[in-house]
């Protein structure tokens, strides 16, 4: 196949068409098969629509693919995903589009589960921690900066922490609070942001401490947003609605959050810590639990 990623994925659409024809079905008879609309099947062929990694699924197992092309297949799919979610493609116009991105399936979903080793999580940042954070990323991944507009679609997206249909939670690892892409004065403003969110109903709240015995051993941070798994690293994204992704990252959660401080242990750990800061680098930390205003 191609190395263009949008010459792949037509490519990919065309391998599935074959393999449709293969099998002796129409296109309505697939989307039966798959209990898909009819127009699903043209779209996906045509590649005016993405397939998932559950629409791949079902269509294979409709034509009957062999277990050799049903992996064949799904490898394909996945070097493609990764391809064009690499942070060069995703970014190249800034980060306010990734942002609406996020948004978007946020909002959409019932349940977010997220988890963050040395970063604190998009949805309780404040607008200073977020600008640094969307800073040192431009420059690493070499893209535009467009820093203002990421920020606030960032802090748009945070409404989802109110809204009561919701389940949400956000565990991080005391890391996140001692490495910081920030100044000092800001970090002790964030964890304060972190404090006086404890209390919301709507989100379980999470830290796991430094000296900690891990159950399993997390090696990136990953989100699951509904029935997807985002997983970030240096060059690219992955992004997957697997139901084996789905299961292996429910589990891991499950297991962290066996070793999590909530409560009142979490907020020590971010008293504690934001003392800390002050101390260290002479910024002094606002009352806990007070509202900042960015």
């Amino acid at each position: 196949m191609s190395t263009s990623p949008d010459n792949r994925r037509l490519e990919f659409a065309d391998e599935l068409r074959r393999l449709r024809l293969e099998a002796g079905l129409s296109g309505k008879q697939l989307a039966g098969k798959a209990h898909w609309h009819p127009s699903k099947v043209s779209k996906i062929e045509n590649g005016s629509q993405n397939p998932t990694d559950s629409d791949v699924s079902a269509w294979l197992g409709a034509v009957g693919a062999p277990e050799a092309v049903i992996a064949r297949m799904r490898d394909e799919l996945r070097q493609i995903r990764i391809a064009a979610n690499s942070w060069k493609v995703q970014l190249r116009s800034g980060h306010g589009k990734r942002q609406r991105y996020s948004g978007k399936i946020e909002n959409s979903a019932s349940t977010i589960r997220a988890f963050e080793l040395v970063v604190v999580p998009g949805l309780v940042q404040i607008a200073e921690y977020a600008r640094h954070v969307f800073t040192s990323s431009a420059e690493f991944q070499e893209t535009p900066h467009d820093t203002d507009e990421a920020v606030r679609v960032r802090l748009e997206r945070q409404r989802a922490l109110y809204d009561s249909e919701k389940r949400i939670e956000l565990l991080m690892c005391e890391s996140a609070l001692r490495y910081f892409v920030c100044p000092p004065e800001v970090m002790v403003a964030q964890i304060d942001r972190i404090l006086a969110l404890l209390s919301l109903p709507t989100v379980r709240f999470g830290i796991i401490p430094l000296d900690t015995r891990l159950p399993a051993v997390p090696t990136t941070g990953f989100w699951i947003v509904g029935n997807r798994v985002l997983i970030e690293t240096a060059d690219t994204e992955i992004n997957t609605d697997s139901p084996a992704s789905l299961a292996t990252y429910h589990k891991l959660a499950d297991m962290l959050w066996s070793v999590a401080a909530e409560g009142d242990d979490a907020r020590r750990i971010l008293v504690k810590c934001a003392a800390s800061i002050a101390e260290a680098h002479s910024a002094r930390p606002r009352g806990h639990g007070e509202q900042t205003s960015e």
